[in-house]
């Protein structure tokens, strides 16, 4: 068996309201082991012989069943999460930014979001990782950065989700 983490995208900040004990119920339900949430904005740990991509269509399809909405789920074996926070190109810790990773599952997508390095303010520092994007805005403006303004075009949802990097700690104790 091996362990992932299962990022829910969209799941309790913006429309999709729902209640983690029955996000682990239902993940159990569909054949999932030893199924956790961490937080309340869909991060989820499970544990499956299955490979990476039939861990996140089931638990997609699973969701779907169980809560009626358009679920999308990015899912990474626990020492992949491990890499990639290990990765983080900047200083973690800068007061008054936040930090974050985005996980990005299309290649394309990733592409497309590497290139607004170019395109980035002078506060904003955009990076390319192992199949994510690594950023750092000042507080406040994240939804006026140049990924914030990208990530909420309906293209990304299907293949994108970002997690912060206290919130990937958690995820990872």
């Amino acid at each position: 068996m091996t362990q992932y983490a299962a990022f829910l995208r969209g799941v309790n900040v913006g429309g999709i309201n729902l209640k983690m004990a029955e996000v682990a119920s239902a993940l159990t339900a569909a054949g999932f082991s030893n199924v956790s949430t961490v937080l309340a904005t869909g991060n989820v740990l499970l544990e499956s012989a299955s490979g990476t991509a039939a861990v996140r269509k089931k638990a997609e399809a699973a969701l779907r069943e169980n809560f009626g909405y358009d679920a999308w789920v990015l899912a990474y074996d626990i020492d992949a999460v491990r890499a990639i926070d290990g990765a983080y190109p900047f200083e973690r810790e800068v007061d008054g930014y936040q930090s974050y990773v985005t996980f990005v599952a299309d290649k394309a997508v990733l592409d497309e979001l590497a290139a607004l390095a170019a395109k980035a303010g002078p506060n904003e520092k955009i990076s390319r990782g192992d199949g994510v994007i690594y950023w750092q805005v000042p507080k406040g403006g994240t939804l006026d950065s140049a990924i914030g303004k990208t990530m909420g075009k309906p293209r990304y949802k299907s293949s994108t989700t970002t997690r912060n990097l206290r919130t990937l700690a958690k995820v990872l104790r």
